[in-house]
């Protein structure tokens, strides 16, 4: 066998085992599936009335506005459990126990990612599920949908290694799970509650220039069929972008702590 093929069956093996672990304990990805929903459930039923009065095309439909964003949310939380699965394994001892064995030295973390991104593309199933059962009513062609779910699982892949990079660099695992909560509040930061332009013009510049307002917009324009422009390449670049940031931090993080 190859390099690469014992590099990838020591990462299927290690994702075999974070899959199992995650379904042993379920409860991180039901509190992180329940934080959006719970966000959804606010903003749809208690402000969605006075929000959804003041953007035009979507009145009196304010859901179709703001289950884009949430959704989003619904990838920014997942990546938490990566941090702290990543955390435990680095604190408890098991991957010195890995490094004693032969073993591929990407499989460990390439298993941590693989095994979130799949956990978290599965809670954004459940959350676009609850959205559709309380009125969010997407037009998107199969086409549309696919290019959705190819986005999503760009930005979920790249906010995964970010996250792992966080979980290496932790040293507790309560210091683990705060460490990606900012990437939780980006989007609200954003276009994902209201329009950009109805924002002060500091906070409006901000939001008009952080990553996340490229891809709501490219989520919101693929489901809805409001106007996309530039945003969709802005948005893989940054997916690109953060993916590499993340993924050369979390290696050199893993390297390190040999």
């Amino acid at each position: 066998m190859s390099t690469l093929s014992y590099t990838v069956a020591d990462s299927v093996t290690m994702l075999r085992r974070n899959l199992r672990r995650a379904l042993r304990y379920p409860s991180m990805t039901v509190q992180l599936a329940a934080m959006p929903v719970l966000m959804l459930l606010l903003f749809v039923y208690v402000f969605g009335n006075a929000l959804g009065s003041g953007i035009g095309p979507v009145k009196g439909h304010y859901v179709d506005y703001v289950a884009p964003g949430i959704v989003l949310m619904a990838a920014t939380t997942g990546s938490i459990s990566v941090a702290v699965s990543v955390c435990v394994d680095m604190t408890e001892g098991i991957v010195n126990r890995f490094r004693t064995m032969s073993i591929s030295r990407a499989a460990v973390l390439n298993g941590h990612v693989v095994g979130g991104v799949i956990q978290t593309l599965v809670t954004i199933v459940l959350v676009v599920g609850f959205a559709l059962l309380i009125g969010f009513r997407p037009n998107a062609t199969p086409v549309e949908w696919l290019a959705t779910a190819g986005l999503l699982t760009l930005l979920v892949l790249a906010l995964t290694w970010l996250s792992a990079a966080m979980g290496l660099r932790a040293k507790t695992v309560e210091s683990a799970s705060n460490a990606p909560t900012p990437l939780t509040f980006l989007p609200f930061l954003g276009s994902a509650i209201v329009p950009t332009d109805s924002m002060p013009t500091a906070v409006r510049w901000f939001a008009e220039y952080q990553p996340f307002t490229p891809v709501i917009e490219t989520l919101r324009g693929l489901l809805m069929g409001t106007e996309i422009g530039s945003s969709a390449l802005i948005a893989v670049a940054w997916c690109v972008g953060l993916t590499v940031l993340g993924y050369f931090w979390a290696r050199s993080a893993y390297d390190r702590a040999r």
